[in-house]
């Protein structure tokens, strides 16, 4: 089979982290990155024999491509997506797709009217512990959800700013939200407050570095979401769920089931990552289309944290789209 010929909007290191799963993959030949700091593309491309531009225009323009990869700050979405609907270009992109809700509702319909094949970096959803913890929830769903991300402030200067990252519940819980929609089923209300603290380190800093969510569930179960970007170091990052005489702890690593016998642990194996970029990729060749977050789920759980953004700005419950139960 000819190899999928793959082009890069941006270089940096999440990136570079599928570069390397690509690399491994015999029916994929990376062809070019864009980044605006041209010297990054440079040092990408020259490692795998691809091609550097510093406007993602002009590579579209110059390169024939089979689809893209777009890595970008979240304020930079928008421009890439429009540019892949309108050259018909599949393209996986990292979360959160975009800072505000307008835009990604704009991409959603377009690649809804393309039929164009999408998947967004929400890579829990391939964690074979997600799986594991899907199958007992399906047959004993949860009635009550507990998320966390308790961790230090990310170090990229636009994290810091609204208008940058889209605030932590946007931009780094979007995965503790999303794997809740997918355990729990949709969300239909939001309550959220947030609060911001003043910090030497973090001068220009306009986003909440504490706040919580709480959800009501379609199903009538009930969770809260807690963010924190005050440590040092990452806390708790994960999904607590209970049901009827059941408990499950869910974090990236390991998985822990709980009926009342002990709280035995299962360590997560093989790499998420790897996983989804083969499904993408996979999908682009016409293969069976197994991505588990096309642009079209990832809106959803899209809808869910800029709701809950939106109650802290306005003090007040925000009513949700509904969906179905599970997805």
């Amino acid at each position: 089979m000819t190899p999928i010929r793959i082009g890069f909007i941006a270089a940096g290191g999440i990136a570079q982290r599928h570069v390397r799963n690509l690399l491994h993959f015999e029916d994929v030949r990376i062809s070019a990155f864009a980044d605006p700091t041209l010297e990054r593309a440079q040092e990408a491309a020259e490692r795998v024999g691809a091609k550097a531009y510093s406007s993602f225009a002009d590579m579209l323009d110059s390169e024939e491509l089979d689809a893209l990869y777009i890595c970008t700050p979240p304020f930079a979405h928008g421009a890439p997506e429009r540019a892949a609907v309108e050259r018909r270009l599949p393209f996986f992109v990292e979360k959160p797709i975009a800072i505000d809700l307008e835009t990604a509702e704009e991409i959603g319909a377009a690649v809804q009217k393309q039929a164009l094949v999408t998947a967004v970096g929400y890579h829990w959803r391939y964690l074979d512990i997600t799986d594991q913890a899907r199958e007992r929830l399906d047959r004993n769903p949860p009635r009550l959800v507990i998320g966390y991300w308790l961790d230090a402030t990310p170090p990229p200067s636009w994290w810091v700013r609204e208008e940058g990252s889209g605030g932590q519940m946007v931009e780094q819980t979007t995965h503790i939200f999303d794997l809740a929609r997918l355990l729990a089923g949709g969300v239909i209300e939001v309550f959220a407050m947030g609060s911001r603290t003043d910090r030497l380190a973090f001068p220009s800093s306009n986003v909440c570095d504490s706040s919580s969510a709480v959800l009501r569930f379609a199903s009538g179960a009930v969770g809260s979401i807690s963010s924190t970007s005050l440590l040092r170091w990452p806390h708790l990052i994960g999904l607590h769920l209970f049901s009827e005489g059941l408990a499950i702890e869910m974090t990236e690593f390991e998985l822990m089931v709980d009926v009342g016998q002990g709280r035995p642990v299962r360590q997560a194996q093989g790499d998420p990552f790897v996983r989804e970029d083969r499904d993408f990729i996979d999908a682009v060749q016409g293969r069976p289309n197994r991505i588990r977050a096309p642009y079209s789920e990832a809106l959803q759980t899209h809808r869910l944290t800029t709701a809950a953004a939106r109650s802290v700005r306005e003090g007040r419950s925000v009513l949700v789209q509904p969906e179905p139960l599970h997805v």
